[in-house]
């Protein structure tokens, strides 16, 4: 009996091995080598390196250690982030409680019952049995085979997903790094752009001074006036503006490093300190497949829903499944465990579907549909990235001719200040062309502050749609999340 009983499970093994379904295969990068087309020629000042590598993480090349304490914290106390991880070590562990189903199952089992036999149960005899009590305990062994595979597939579906969660944990990651430095900028700029606006409403102030100390005078009409004050009067009205956009930045901040706005204040970061890089490595279109970690999820989904067709197609298949108990039966406690009461059993159980009313059939289609599904979403997710970069490709472009131009106006605004002064000290000028030239340097001030602050925001936003850093924070939460299965 032995050497039959090895010879079934040898080729109930080599069954085993058999995968029913599509073998997954990573989608082909597209042949694409830029992100925009010849008509937009992108200007030299943008300095954009293609095919180069980043090297560090992207956010210090801002030069701001304030910065980077910042992006520190979100990383160890973002609630987001938090989530994430644990997220991910959930699907983990599905898979492997996903694993531990293809092995055999052993338990250990007791049972107590009382039971009444019927007299007709013997036939004409009458014989009659007493009800009585009755013990069994022992272990219990079963096994389902895989012998097409459908296990198989259900661990890689589920591994699948877990490669999906992991690349969604490193997606929030490059996010969260992007929002924490956009709103960083933003308060460090806004900080700036207060001052100068505050400088204008000062110069607008001491011009409407000016203005009806003329007028008294017999100097300037009732006109001047008006139109001192509607100046002073639509600066003013950005204060309030600028105040509660620099209030929302600093609660966003508060909100991505974990904090309650209430109870957290942002460090004090310098909007004349932070540096753009001289340098912007942009990774070619065949590497940002690789990288970005929507593309991987998407991939990732892709290929769960691959797996689903296999798991279809072994369902249309017979399945086997073994089990064997030995145990101790006796009519009393006492007697479990003697020689005379061992007892045991051998079964297998064959399935084969036959009819089930074109059920199955149809769940393999639905499955190679959900498969087109995912590999549309797939593609869509690359164009959508490629489109993504080829914006802020473009904005830092467009963002070079607006900076220099804003440049240029703030030095003629500068200069016809110094003008303005050097008349003034030779007797030939007046306060109030003073006063005009300075509101206009400080509102020319203003517009190349908003213009930096574009500039680094789309860079910012350049580096999100490149997928963020190589970085071992992502990797080094996705080990701690496994050694806790």
């Amino acid at each position: 009996m032995k050497p039959a009983i090895s010879l079934f499970m040898t080729l109930a093994f080599s069954l085993s091995a058999c995968s029913t379904g599509p073998d997954f295969k990573t989608p082909d990068a597209p042949a694409t080598k830029t992100y925009v087309s010849e008509q937009e020629v992108l200007t030299p000042d943008q300095r954009v390196a293609l095919g180069q590598k980043i090297e560090a993480e992207w956010w210090t090349l801002l030069g701001s250690r304030e910065l980077d304490d910042l992006i520190r914290r979100a990383m160890t106390e973002n609630h987001d982030l938090s989530a994430a991880r644990e997220t991910l070590a959930q699907a983990q562990a599905s898979v492997s409680a996903e694993s531990s189903s293809l092995m055999p199952q052993a338990s250990l089992n007791a049972l107590a019952g009382r039971q009444k036999y019927g007299v007709a149960l013997f036939g004409p005899s009458n014989f009659f049995i007493p009800p009585f009590t009755y013990y069994e305990a022992g272990p219990a062994l079963s096994w389902t085979l895989d012998l097409f595979g459908g296990g198989q597939r259900r661990v890689e579906r589920q591994q699948a997903l877990a490669d999906y969660q992991h690349q969604e944990l490193e997606a929030l990651y490059v996010a969260l790094t992007g929002n924490v430095v956009s709103q960083a900028v933003e308060l460090a700029a806004l900080r700036s752009q207060i001052d100068a606006a505050e400088n204008m409403v000062q110069a607008d102030e001491k011009t409407l001074a000016l203005v009806r100390a003329a007028q008294e005078a017999g100097a300037a009409a009732r006109i001047d006036v008006l139109n001192a004050q509607s100046r002073l009067a639509a600066d003013r009205a950005q204060l309030p503006e600028l105040k509660q956009r620099y209030s929302q930045s600093t609660h966003m901040l508060a909100v991505l490093v974990g904090q309650s706005p209430g109870d957290w204040a942002p460090p004090h970061l310098s909007f004349n300190q932070l540096t753009l890089p001289t340098t912007l490595p942009v990774s070619l279109p065949s590497e940002l497949v690789h990288k970005r970690p929507d593309i991987l999820a998407a991939e990732a989904n892709l290929h769960a829903a691959s797996a689903t067709i296999g798991i279809a197609t072994a369902n249309l298949y017979p399945s086997l499944t073994l089990s064997a108990d030995m145990f101790q039966e006796a009519l009393s406690p006492s007697r479990l465990f003697y020689g005379a009461s061992n007892a045991w059993a051998l079964a297998g159980g064959l399935s084969v579907p036959v009819f089930n009313g074109g059920m199955l059939s149809a769940q393999k289609e639905e499955a190679e549909h959900g498969y087109q599904a995912a590999l549309s979403q797939y593609r869509q997710t690359v164009v959508r990235a490629f489109g993504q970069v080829a914006d802020a490709l473009t904005a830092l472009s467009h963002d070079d001719e607006a900076l220099n131009a804003l440049n240029e106006s703030e030095e003629t605004a500068h200069d016809a200040l110094e003008v303005a002064r050097k008349k003034r000290e030779a007797g030939s000028g007046s306060l109030l062309e003073i006063e005009s030239a300075q509101r206009n340097y400080a509102q020319a001030q203003l517009q190349r502050l908003e213009g930096q602050t574009r500039q680094f925001l789309d860079v910012t936003q350049l580096f999100v749609a490149l997928g963020g850093s190589p970085t071992s924070e992502v990797a080094a939460s996705a080990r701690e999340a496994g050694e806790q299965k």
